[in-house]
C-alpha cells in the first residue's frame, strides 16, 4: 500500500478521540446485554493500527450501524481505514459525514481525513493528465476543509503535515 503523507500525523488524533470515546462504545454494547461491540471495535481498531485494511473495513462497516451514541466516533475511525487502504471517495463521503456529526477536535479530526482523501482523488486525477474543473472543485473542497481544520484547532497539525499538504495544494490549484 502507498503511504499517504499527511494521513499519518491525523492517525495519532483520531485514534486519541476514539480512545477518549469508547466508554460510549461500551455503553451500546452494554445496552446490547454483551461486550460484543466492545470486542468488535477492539478487533477493527487493532486491524487498523496493524494494516489489516480489509479486516478493519470490515469490523468499522459493521460497527457503525449499531455504536449508538459512539457512532460518529465509529464513523471518524472508518472514514480514516477507508484512507489508509486508499478508498478515497469512500474515506472523503464518511469523513464529511462524520464532520457532520461533530463539533470541536472531533469535527477538525474529520474535516482532516475529509480534505487528505479529497487532495488524493485530485492527485490521482492530475496523475492521470485530467485538469478539469472536477478536479479544480476537489482541490479547493480539500484546501477548505483543511483551513477550517487548521482554524478550528490548530494543535491537530504539531508537525506542520497539515500546513504542508495545504501548501501543496495551493500549489496544484495555482498549476491549473
Amino acid at each position: 500500500m502507498r503511504r499517504i503523507s499527511g494521513a499519518t500525523l491525523v492517525g495519532p488524533v483520531v485514534l486519541a478521540l476514539l480512545l477518549a470515546g469508547c466508554d460510549e462504545g461500551e455503553t451500546a454494547a452494554r445496552r446490547g446485554g454483551s461486550g460484543a461491540f466492545r470486542d468488535d471495535y477492539l478487533v477493527a481498531r487493532k486491524a487498523l493500527e496493524i494494516g489489516h485494511y480489509e479486516n478493519a473495513l470490515a469490523g468499522y462497516r459493521s460497527l457503525v450501524d449499531r455504536a449508538g451514541p459512539a457512532t460518529p466516533r465509529v464513523r471518524l475511525e472508518y472514514a480514516h481505514a477507508l484512507l489508509r487502504a486508499n478508498s478515497f471517495e469512500a474515506a472523503a463521503e464518511q469523513a464529511g459525514l462524520a464532520a457532520a456529526e461533530q463539533d470541536g477536535l472531533a469535527r477538525a479530526s474529520a474535516l482532516a481525513v475529509q480534505a487528505i482523501a479529497r487532495h488524493e482523488i485530485a492527485r490521482l486525477a492530475l496523475g492521470r493528465g485530467e485538469s478539469g474543473a472536477a478536479v479544480k472543485a476537489g482541490l479547493v473542497a480539500a484546501r477548505d476543509a483543511l483551513d477550517q481544520a487548521l482554524k478550528d484547532h490548530a494543535a491537530i497539525d504539531p508537525a506542520g503535515g497539515l500546513a504542508a499538504r495545504r501548501t501543496e495544494i495551493a500549489q496544484a490549484l495555482a498549476a491549473l
